[in-house]
């Protein structure tokens, strides 16, 4: 991580300027200074890019949810991270493309003397929203990270890893103050902005579904607190819809094309197969979704075993629509934020009914994949789905549908089995025989670029290993 943030800093870039001369060699046509709006739309696709990506280099997070294994280079599916120094490069990513180009709008909005008070507040929410969704991945993904002394560029190039707990409860209180922000405006980036259209109740209705999201994240570590979130986050308003997703419409032609179209079809691979853990769970259960999350090309549907090496003709293929270039990237859902809502019931941070919450988040995820609420309603009928019979307990129950719901999502995915614990069905890779992995990582070359905050990042950790735990991560037993 430390590696990422280096990088991070040292793309950080002073201007000086001449005063005899100024005005002199200005392209009047290429201004020098980037407006903040142009900023945010690029960030946008590179967060959403990166997210989706199946890029081996950086996001393997489907094999950690055990949604897709490899046929011939087995390295990733047996969770080597260090081989390609997966955790330096995820990092890099959201510090280097995201995180440093958030602080830089931030910047140019902060010194814009002349923008409407209400307009400016409005997209200094929607860049705040962005840059607590990004923070808390980091987190999510690695624990203790570099936060209060990053994206300082050369001022300050090797950063302490601030405590991941500590972040989280900071992440709220920016969260609060961005939806504070979004109150005081009605207008935000316009078309500038390519997730919402600058629709500032739409920023609303994404920041408290993330709030929900990191409620339940913490739940198992401070019930209490979690309950207090999450009672504001409904009341804030949340998704109410699939039209409020968080999600990004992605394109038909290069260079605005789906990251995973381009790893699978563009660059011509043919080394991702459907893992057996994910087909031998849906298959069963007569899914509508199936048909679409699978390719027909074996009937009935075979999954390969995960984390060996296997034939790409013998077993199912991933489904077409994720061959398509303008598959559309989600990371935040209507359907998700439903499993949220009755998770929150049965763990009693909130009131309702936790069967009603489940049901409308399995028709939602249905109807989102084409397919009909009758077909959702035969589908919920059926003892081996209903809320009441499909398990021994509510973890099981939400947890299972949630992880075939969130599939191809790979870090919500792994991390909802982090918090749940199912599916309970996650195997060992032969080869390897390790564990699912509770956290990337860090950069390779962290500990030699920055050692003693390293070496005091990994102590507080309990190792810079893969099965230390994010802070949350306490109830989780492993498979």
């Amino acid at each position: 991580m430390k590696k990422i943030f280096l990088i991070a800093l040292l793309i950080g870039i002073t201007f000086s300027s001449c005063e005899d001369f100024e005005g002199w060699n200005v392209d009047d046509k290429n201004p020098s200074e980037v407006p903040a709006s142009y900023l945010v739309t690029s960030t946008q696709k590179d967060l959403f890019y990166r997210m989706s990506s199946p890029n081996v280099n950086y996001n393997i997070f489907k094999f950690f949810a055990q949604y897709r294994t490899e046929t011939q280079y087995t390295d990733e599916v047996n969770y080597d991270i260090r081989g390609r120094d997966i955790g330096g490069g995820f990092s890099t990513y959201l510090y280097r493309d995201v995180l440093i180009d958030l602080q830089a709008a931030r910047d140019i909005l902060d010194a814009d003397e002349f923008l409407d008070a209400g307009t400016k507040s409005a997209q200094l929410g929607v860049i705040g929203l962005m840059e607590v969704y990004t923070w808390s991945v980091l987190v999510d993904v690695y624990g203790d990270i570099p936060y209060t002394e990053a994206l300082m560029g050369v001022n300050n190039i090797i950063p302490v890893y601030d405590n991941d707990e500590d972040i989280y409860t900071d992440l709220f209180t920016r969260l609060d103050a961005s939806l504070t922000n979004l109150n005081a405006g009605t207008e935000t980036f316009g078309d500038a902005d390519i997730v919402y259209g600058g629709s500032t109740a739409k920023w609303k209705k994404f920041g408290n579904s993330l709030k929900l999201r990191m409620a339940l994240r913490i739940a198992d570590y401070n019930n209490a607190k979690a309950s207090t979130i999450a009672s504001a986050a409904v009341s804030g308003g949340l998704f109410a819809s699939n039209d409020d997703n968080f999600a990004f419409a992605f394109e038909t032609t290069s260079p605005n094309t789906n990251s995973i179209w381009v790893d699978l079809v563009q660059s011509g691979r043919d080394d991702f197969l459907v893992a057996d853990t994910f087909v031998d769970l849906i298959s069963p259960l007569n899914d509508p979704r199936a048909s679409t999350y699978l390719a027909d090309n074996k009937t009935p549907y075979i999954g390969a075993p995960y984390g060996v090496g296997s034939s790409y003709t013998d077993f199912t293929h991933i489904g077409d629509a994720w061959h398509q270039p303008d598959l559309e990237g989600v990371l935040l859902s209507y359907d998700e934020v439903q499993f949220l809502l009755a998770e929150a019931v049965e763990r009693g941070l909130i009131t309702g009914s936790a069967e009603t919450y489940y049901n409308a988040a399995i028709s939602a995820s249905i109807i989102y994949w084409g397919g009909t609420q009758a077909e959702a309603d035969t589908y919920l009928a059926q003892a081996t789905v209903a809320y009441t019979t499909s398990g021994s307990s509510w973890k099981e129950v939400i947890g299972n549908q949630k992880y075939i719901a969130l599939y191809g999502r790979g870090f919500e995915a792994w991390s909802s089995w982090r918090i749940l614990d199912y599916p309970n069905t996650f195997t060992r890779p032969s080869i390897s025989n390790e564990a699912v992995p509770r956290r990337y990582l860090y950069g390779n070359d962290d500990k030699d670029l920055n050692p003693d905050n390293y070496a005091a990042a990994s102590s507080a950790m309990g190792g810079d290993n893969k099965s230390s735990r994010v802070f949350w991560d306490i109830t989780g037993v492993g498979n």
